[in-house]
């Protein structure tokens, strides 16, 4: 029986018969199997039925030092695929960052570009247009291989050839001739901004001036694949590619993959042959893909998870009472936001989106489901302190709503066809579907079908077009709007709404060249207005960032980006 996740188990014990399956599917000996048997009937009696007080993972200082460095980590659902140049979720992310490091790394605090990666130093011309990184010269490959400054050429190579269709292709748009390699128009690789000066030097040459790009360099976008290991097990230039199996994948992080077993767990060991292996700490991780967030926090709860891949939203004030240790809720560059398919009725119909966003009362959905100090969004990019600020771009309007509705030709609902809003599976966002289609069907008389998928069915669909309304949020890769700009301009890998503007595109390409940053955070503005003028996506909150945290974990420092180098991370 698959624990972890599972929709469908038997409602005994208050639900927590999850926790005996777990021990009647052990394959360890018999003593151990009562030792833990004991220890779990323990914690059911102490919990009860109906208790709220969280007591499986101790308050501070009440944690013994554990004996070995195994992090377990809900990582909130299957991972689409280990491929760094074909995967884009956070989930993917988590287990990646472990496997392969980029040439710049970031300091575990503020998440500055740091040389604690593949590259010892960097140099940067005067123009501010050529970067030489200088490669560690003992830097590994876990199968032993040197890492190579020809590794990263060729690894770019693959991410910017059209067939592998990396919705993360245009990550590397800031260098010269990247784009036009990526869409044919240039043939030959050795002519874009990508030059191994010998095995350990990489220059890369942009086509201007990119405050942002040391930053944009610690994206899984931007890491190596361990070519000759691709090339073994599929067609290099092509999806499907099996070379990130256990016992196949090669990479050069901090850990190897050990384990992978479908909708159970992933586990990563610490590689002997990783550079700056002395830093790191930790042994193994353990990622747990668990979408269902009540199962979660009983997992943490009951100490089987050290950290937890949210909350849920009925839980936060509890441990915010009984807690407070155990609850971390910071700020986060995220927007959760529905997209709208463009293509198809009767999403293609302008006043018929601008409608359906009037009509989101996004305050109640933060107050009765959420819960943790989200913000409502009127815009796609969240605010950078000091650098971008946000302007109520639209409003909630209902009575708006209702007459851009008449006009989009459907006066009071009348003969709207259907939308249908689809989601991957979780509890918060099925709750928040329901919440809006009461919205819709209560202010625009118009019916409204949900529609829920598994994570990666669900991310075929929306890269396939084969949908009405998405749910969809977006993280910033990086600490700039252009994280959130440059995904929407037409054909972008991650626009996946069908929606095409010459003048948005025109603003964005010139935001990408401007030095001057007051004329391009302006130009920025101009652009998002433009957007949310169109609205082919409608957002719905900023995000906050929570979780639940043993206080036993250290080395994973609050920050905006959610970013938290393993090889920083450990067990106290």
């Amino acid at each position: 029986s698959t624990c972890c996740g599972s929709q469908n188990r038997a409602p005994f014990l208050c639900d927590d018969y999850w926790l005996f399956t777990v021990i009647c599917g052990s394959s360890k000996p018999m003593r151990k199997f009562w030792t833990q048997s004991l220890v779990a009937l323990s914690a059911l009696i102490l919990w009860g039925c109906g208790n709220k007080q969280p007591t499986g993972n101790p308050a501070p200082g009440q944690a013994a030092a554990p004996t070995e460095q195994i992090l377990q980590f809900g990582n909130g659902t299957e991972p689409q695929d280990l491929d760094p140049q074909v995967v884009t979720g956070v989930p993917e992310f988590h287990i990646v960052s472990g496997l392969l490091e980029g040439l710049v790394g970031q300091d575990p605090e503020d998440l500055h570009p740091v040389p604690t990666a593949a590259a010892e130093k960097w140099d940067v011309s005067d123009d501010h247009l050529t970067y030489t990184f200088h490669l560690r010269p003992n830097a590994k490959w876990s199968n032993g291989d040197p890492v190579t400054a020809m590794d990263f050429v060729k690894s770019y190579q693959r991410m910017l050839t059209a067939s592998l269709a990396s919705e993360y292709s245009y990550m590397l748009f800031v260098v010269k001739g990247a784009q036009e390699y990526n869409a044919g128009t240039l043939k030959d690789f050795a002519e874009t901004g990508f030059k191994a000066v010998d095995d350990h030097t990489l220059q890369v040459q942009l086509k201007a001036p990119t405050p942002y790009f040391l930053s944009l360099l610690a994206h899984h976008s931007w890491y190596p694949v361990h070519i000759p290991t691709v090339e073994k097990y599929g067609k290099l230039y092509e999806r499907g590619n099996t070379w990130t199996l256990p016992g196949r994948f090669v990479g050069n992080g901090p850990f190897m993959l050990a384990e992978w077993k479908q909708n159970q767990i992933v586990v990563l060991k610490k590689s002997p042959t990783y550079w700056d292996a002395a830093t790191v700490k930790l042994q193994e991780i353990h990622f747990h893909p668990i979408d269902n967030e009540d199962t979660e926090e009983r997992a943490y709860r009951t100490g089987q998870l050290d950290l937890t891949e949210t909350v849920p939203g009925s839980k936060v004030e509890v441990y915010r009472k009984e807690h407070p240790e155990a609850l971390r809720i910071v700020d986060y560059f995220g927007t959760y936001y529905y997209r709208v398919n463009v293509t198809r009725t009767p999403g293609n119909n302008k006043k018929l989106r601008q409608a359906l966003a009037h009509c989101i009362d996004r305050q109640a959905i933060i107050d009765r489901i959420t819960r943790a100090g989200q913000k409502p969004a009127y815009s796609l990019c969240p605010p950078i302190a000091g650098v971008y600020t946000n302007e109520l771009l639209f409003s909630y309007d209902p009575d708006k709503g209702r007459k851009l509705l008449a006009e989009a030709g459907y006066p009071g609902g009348k003969g709207c066809p259907p939308v249908e809003i689809l989601f991957n599976t979780s509890d918060t966002h099925k709750l928040i579907a329901e919440a809006i289609q009461q919205m819709w069907k209560k202010e625009l008389n118009i019916d409204v079908q949900l529609q829920n998928q598994e994570w990666k069915v669900y991310i075929d669909s929306q890269r396939q077009l084969n949908y009405s309304i998405g749910r969809y949020a977006w993280i910033g890769d990086y600490l700039d709007p252009n994280s959130f700009m440059d995904m929407m301009v037409t054909g972008g890998g991650n626009n996946q709404t069908g929606w095409s503007n010459a003048d948005y595109d025109r603003m964005i390409h010139e935001a990408s060249v401007e030095s001057d940053p007051v004329k391009r955070m302006n130009t920025f503005h101009e652009a998002e207005k433009l957007l949310m003028e169109e609205m082919p996506v409608i957002p719905i909150y900023f995000y906050t960032r929570n979780h639940l945290i043993n206080p036993r974990v250290k080395g994973m420092h609050p920050n905006i980006l959610d970013i938290h180098p393993w090889k920083h991370v450990y067990l106290e």
